[in-house]
This record gives C-alpha cells, sequence and structure tokens, in this order.
C-alpha cells in the first residue's frame, strides 16, 4: 500500500507511471471484491469518486468522469474552490479545468459566494456576503500521463470531452484556515444539498469499470 507521501512523491517525479497506475488497478481489485470497504459517491458535479483514504488533513481518492455524464445541474454553480491543494495524475483520458478570475464587486455582481461545509453526505451551502464576477483566465488541458496541480483557494471548473471518459487519481491536502467556495446566484439562499452514495453492488461494479479503462492508459 502506498503512502500519501508515496503518491506525492511518485507524481512529482513523474518518471515510473506504471507504479501509479499498478496501485490504482490494485485498489480498484480490492474494491470490487469487497476486500476493502468503501462506497462510490457519485459527485455533485459529474463524476464519480472512490474515497480510498481520508486520514487527518490528507486524502486520497480516485476520480473518474463516464463516457455519457448525467447532466449536471448543480445548486449553485460548477465554478468552485478546494480548502485543500489538489495534487493529480491522469490515468485515462483528457480533463480541461478552466482557471476563473474572481473579483469583488459589491455594486454591480453576477455571482454571491457560498461556503460548503460537509457533513457525511450532506453539504451545507452557506450564502456569505461577498458578492462577486467571474470571468475565465486560463484553460489547462492534461491527458493520459500527465500531472497538474490546483492550489487551494483558486476557483475553477473541471470537465471532460463529450463522449471520452476519464480517470484520476486525486491527493488533497487541506489547508487551515480555509473553506470549500462555490459561485452561485446573487439572490439565492442557504440551503442543503445531499450527495448520491453508491451501495456495494454499484461500488463494485464501478470499480471495475473504472479499472477496465485505467488498464487501457
Amino acid at each position: 500500500m502506498m503512502s500519501y507521501a508515496d503518491l506525492e512523491r511518485e507524481i512529482d517525479r513523474g518518471t515510473r507511471p506504471e507504479l501509479l497506475r499498478d496501485w490504482v488497478l490494485d485498489v480498484l481489485d480490492d474494491v470490487a471484491e469487497r476486500r476493502r470497504p468503501l462506497r462510490a459517491v457519485r459527485h455533485p458535479l459529474g463524476f464519480t469518486c472512490l474515497p480510498v483514504n481520508r486520514t487527518g488533513a490528507d486524502g486520497i481518492c480516485v476520480h473518474a468522469w463516464p463516457a455519457e455524464p448525467p447532466a449536471v445541474r448543480p445548486t449553485t454553480s460548477t465554478m468552485h474552490s478546494h480548502s485543500w491543494d489538489l495534487l493529480s495524475h491522469v490515468l485515462h483520458g483528457r480533463i480541461r479545468n478552466e482557471l476563473i478570475e474572481v473579483t469583488e464587486v459589491p455594486a454591480d455582481p453576477a455571482w454571491r459566494v457560498y461556503e460548503v461545509h460537509s457533513r457525511g453526505d450532506v453539504d451545507e451551502m452557506a450564502a456569505t456576503d461577498r458578492l462577486v464576477t467571474a470571468a475565465p483566465a486560463t484553460v489547462e488541458t492534461h491527458s493520459a500521463g500527465n500531472s497538474y496541480a490546483l492550489r487551494a483557494g483558486g476557483f475553477h471548473t473541471s470537465d471532460v470531452d463529450p463522449g471520452q471518459p476519464a480517470v484520476t487519481v486525486v491527493l488533497g491536502r487541506a489547508t487551515p484556515g480555509l473553506c470549500d467556495l462555490s459561485l452561485g446566484a446573487v439572490d439565492g439562499r442557504s440551503h442543503r444539498v445531499r450527495r448520491d452514495r453508491c451501495d456495494a453492488a454499484e461500488t463494485a461494479r464501478t470499480a471495475r469499470e473504472i479499472a477496465r479503462l485505467v488498464a487501457r492508459g
């Protein structure tokens, strides 16, 4: 079992991607055979998350976007920022990240900032007093075999090419004092969103499907 530090080192080096692939395939096999007791989560932003390990401030997940993702209808928007530094390696397909420049404009805002407080499978979407505009700044595309990082607090969107599935292994390290954020309607109110967690059978089936993609590279 590779640790967070082991995975971080291999992603940073970028010299032995086969080690990352083989490790993920071993994890997926454990999930498929129900030797690893986790449940896949259908994320509101359209991908499936396998939470491999969550220990303290560090987290390791496998994210998978299907070839035909469900229509994404978040209660706020797809523009969001993490409270943790993200380091990711693409195992299959291609990921497109659009970095968003957010500017405080209380007089003529386009969006309100919402804090996201996750408790189990429930996300508390808390409307704040921050009123902003948002504009695309940079688009980054990352294909299988590539790695990328997203800093905590940076607003962005992530998606895949139509009809093309993608799989990534994701490392996250929490930054003290930061909160997950999302941009939503200016006149919106605080509300709750429940994430959809798969049962054991569907989690096993999903792990097998992801493994087939990872094995293809």
